[in-house]
């Protein structure tokens, strides 16, 4: 073997490719024995100098003829779950509030925004890191909490597949209330990627204190109170076939597993849904408040997000009243149909916010959406929809293949735009882009 094609292949293992590449299909819906195959361990990620050296590896392994059998694009990667996830979960994941304007508005602001190259600058070093909830990230990108991600991986565990490329990766993933797994299990998973709880705040406050107690005791590093959920939104595409599938007790395994839920049940949940479904109803719609804020506040030593906020009235009351974090969002579209894309209103949230970091979502498809959120000032850039589909048809193992190809494309476009680092791309900001 000559000296150059050695040194790629070698490249290539540092990468934490051949993994991937080398294994057979991915599981089938229901093998919920299989383990997850192919999670790279975390210091393999270390083992290189930037997280675009990652296609290296993949280059390197078609030098001995294997190809990825994982797709590298947004629309690939959907299609791709479209053919593979139930109908069922695929409908409830892709589905968007109203006629879902407000979801293709998300997703279509991004293109009026460009990044203005600048050259001989060439940074062959990059350093994507941030600090967000009192730690330092590797990069500023996050998987967003979406409720139904454990029903998104082939064994039904999607929250433990996410979880384990977490710690694969050092992408920091949020745990929705709503999960396959109890909270305690799932952190267990995580490696020393830190890892975030997302909270929908029941009517209970005694049940609210358990989650909130749970989280902070099983060591998430950051509480997101979900402002924009208070009641459910109408999503015709789920309506259409009654299609929700916490009704049918799945993805309620935090409400299942808590004390404070499971005392108002004669039976345990799982031996009657109907009676926990009826209990489940009395205490998800709550009427918020800033005072439902301030008591958080009291309830943890956390620092907290408030997520969903779009006025910047709403961000200096946030901060007020104790958030430590603004979370900018429409839920990607799937609560209040509004028309308006949450880009679009990031930077005023930005401005409102001052110094506290803002997390932004809402129509992130690929690594330039991303760049260009934080060029309006975004601190951290979540996926939602992408990172669900990606767990469709390998687990752990796609999901780790889809974060890696993310944060390469990410850190390559910036370095050949001429930025080293995410203050440089801040203090570049960027520019509309006039389409003929």
């Amino acid at each position: 073997m000559s000296a150059s094609r050695r040194d790629l292949l070698t490249i290539g293992a540092a990468a934490g490719v051949g993994a991937f590449a080398k294994r057979a299909g991915a599981a089938t819906f229901g093998n919920a024995d299989e383990p997850a195959q192919g999670v790279v361990k975390k210091d393999e990620i270390t083992a290189t100098s930037n997280f675009g050296d990652f296609q290296n590896g993949v280059y390197a392994e078609a030098l001995q003829g294997v190809t990825s059998r994982y797709p590298f694009d947004f629309a690939s990667i959907e299609r791709k779950a479209s053919e593979t996830l139930p109908e069922w979960v695929y409908r409830y994941v892709s589905a968007a509030a109203g006629d879902g304007r407000t979801q293709r508005a998300n997703v279509d602001a991004f293109s009026r925004y460009g990044i203005v190259p600048r050259m001989m600058v060439s940074p062959l070093k990059r350093d994507l890191s941030i600090d967000l909830f009192g730690k330092h990230l590797a990069s500023p990108i996050f998987m967003s909490p979406v409720g139904l991600v454990g029903l998104c991986a082939p064994d039904f565990q999607g929250d433990v597949a996410a979880a384990q490329a977490s710690a694969a990766t050092a992408v920091p993933f949020t745990l929705s209330t709503f999960s396959q797994s109890p909270m305690e299990d799932v952190i267990k998973h995580t490696g020393e990627t830190p890892s975030f709880f997302q909270l929908y705040l029941p009517n209970d406050r005694e049940l609210a204190a358990s989650f909130i107690d749970r989280a902070e005791r099983s060591g998430y590093c950051g509480l997101m109170l979900t402002a924009d959920t208070w009641t459910l939104g109408y999503r015709p595409a789920d309506l259409e076939t009654g299609n929700f599938p916490q009704f049918r007790g799945l993805c309620m395994e935090n409400y299942y597993s808590d004390k404070n839920f499971t005392k108002h049940l004669a039976k345990p949940a799982h031996e009657d849904q109907a009676a926990a479904l009826q209990h489940y109803l009395k205490i998800f719609v709550n009427s918020l408040s800033w005072e439902d804020l301030r008591w958080i506040r009291t309830q943890t030593k956390l620092p907290i997000a408030v997520k969903g906020i779009q006025h910047p009235d709403d961000a200096r009351l946030a901060i007020e009243n104790g958030a430590d974090v603004i979370y900018c969002t429409n839920h990607g579209g799937r609560q209040a149909n509004s028309g308006i894309s949450a880009l679009q209103l990031l930077p005023a949230v930005v401005k409102a916010a001052g110094s506290t970091p803002v997390m932004f979502d809402s129509g992130v498809r690929n690594p330039t959406d991303a760049i260009i959120a934080l060029a309006l000032g975004a601190t951290a850039v979540g996926i939602g929809r992408p990172y669900a589909y990606a767990l469709s048809y390998g687990g752990a193992e796609s999901l780790t293949h889809y974060l890696r190809s993310f944060l390469a494309e990410l850190d390559l476009c910036l370095a050949i735009c001429g930025f080293k680092d995410i203050a440089a791309l801040k203090q570049a900001g960027c520019e509309l882009a006039v389409h003929s």
